[in-house]
């Protein structure tokens, strides 16, 4: 085999980071498989012929497995005659497990089917949150599919469809979960399999579920409808552990980095090296829990927020969620199914009344999250927030009252103007 040169591409590997040259390098002068070798060969010299021409030489096409309609991303090399063992390089999005919880079995198998049908090229895991297995040929996408479908691995999706859901690793290794990150997966997941593998949306649909507000899976800012876990009762303070961590650290270290670092100053140190916390004021930033792990944990009554919106850039601009449901108990069968019944509301509507590539944070934005919370019979409440309060000062104890004062208010204009 002639390696193509790549003066280019060495320059990359210059720089103190490790470089994904280097690895398909790896794999095109190290690897066993005699194809795996040449396919990456090819890969290096289209690249290095790109960076030379300044151009882009992939094009997009039709690849699918049998009875499925996404979760391949294709890839045909425009210039296939000059580099043939790249020419088709298709990607295969593989949905992870709930929590990227992965046996070592099951890791082997994956890159056993995957040298033995692909490149040999993966990445754990992207944006997407799949597993990328990136370059087969049309005819071994559908081997390699076959392969791992039948120990229990599915395709992920791609195009205007559900796309593969991420949850973050929860209760089995972190101490501030407040939910069943994975059951509540799961059944949001396995409730919108043929959604996800038969595009029929206006754009993409994605969930992400995190267990505490820490949101280690960013579902606020990029997921339509993010699950985070919460709790609605007084954190939990060991007052002895706040002792100890004031002792070994010293008053104002606690003070300058954890008192006066809460947004709404929720917090207080006292004489005696206690700590008092204004639980109504408490916005759940996770900044202290964080800080202060073994003193301080969240409440015992614990639920989910759900939020709806979240996204990258597109026609508006960013979005973080919009808060539809602030607290929601997930105790039993019943619950979960009130959550998976939401969410298919959530996604029946949007099918119906979103415009082509425009994401459902982006039609709410366009017909009103009034409108859209009368669609799905849910009340409006005071905690429906983009985003947190940016001023401290703001209180909402007498919510109910104001608002009760405002009706007779308009109802008092309204009357005058009819006499009138």
């Amino acid at each position: 085999m002639k390696k193509h040169q790549t003066p280019m591409l060495d320059q990359l590997e210059s720089g103190e980071w490790p470089s994904f040259i280097t690895g398909i390098k790896r794999l095109r002068d190290h690897h066993i498989n005699q194809r795996i070798r040449e396919t990456n060969n090819d890969l290096l010299g289209q690249l290095e012929h790109s960076y030379q021409t300044i151009k882009g030489y992939w094009k997009g096409g039709t690849v699918s497995v049998f009875g499925y309609g996404g979760g391949i991303i294709p890839r045909f090399s425009e210039v296939g005659e000059l580099f043939p063992k790249s020419k088709e390089f298709h990607t295969l999005r593989v949905q992870p497990p709930a929590g990227n919880y992965y046996t070592t079995d099951s890791l082997r198998r994956l890159a056993d089917s995957w040298e033995r049908w692909g490149s040999g090229l993966v990445t754990f895991h992207g944006q997407t949150g799949n597993i990328m297995f990136i370059g087969a040929s049309t005819e071994n996408t559908q081997h390699f599919f076959n392969e791992i479908n039948d120990y229990g691995f599915d395709l992920g999706g791609a195009g205007p469809c559900v796309r593969t859901a991420q949850s973050c690793v929860g209760s089995g290794r972190c101490e501030q979960s407040c939910t069943n990150e994975h059951k509540i997966h799961r059944k949001l997941i396995n409730n919108f399999l043929d959604e996800m593998h038969r595009p029929a949306l206006p754009y993409k649909f994605k969930f992400k579920i995190s267990g505490c507000p820490n949101d280690c899976m960013n579902a606020i800012e990029r997921a339509d409808f993010a699950v985070i876990g919460t709790w609605c009762d007084e954190m939990q303070v060991d007052q002895h552990e706040v002792k100890e961590y004031v002792a070994k650290k010293g008053r104002k270290y606690i003070i300058d980095n954890i008192i006066t670092r809460c947004p709404t100053r929720a917090l207080s140190l006292n004489d005696n090296d206690t700590l008092s916390v204004d639980d109504r004021n408490c916005v759940r930033c996770m900044h202290c829990l964080n800080v202060m792990p073994k003193a301080l944990s969240p409440g015992k009554d614990r639920g989910i927020s759900i939020l709806i919106g979240g996204k990258r850039t597109l026609k508006i601009g960013d979005r973080f969620g919009t808060v539809i449901v602030p607290f929601m108990k997930l105790e039993n069968d019943e619950d979960y199914e009130r959550l998976v019944e939401l969410s298919e509301e959530v996604i029946d509507f949007f099918a119906e009344n979103a415009l082509e590539h425009e994401r459902i944070g982006e039609m709410i934005e366009r017909i009103g999250l009034v409108n859209f919370l009368d669609a799905l019979s849910i009340e409006m409440d005071p905690n429906m927030i983009v985003h947190p309060r940016e001023n401290s000062y703001v209180r909402t104890d007498g919510w109910n009252e104001e608002a009760a004062k405002w009706t007779e208010r308009q109802a008092r204009d309204k009357h005058s103007a009819d006499a009138a």
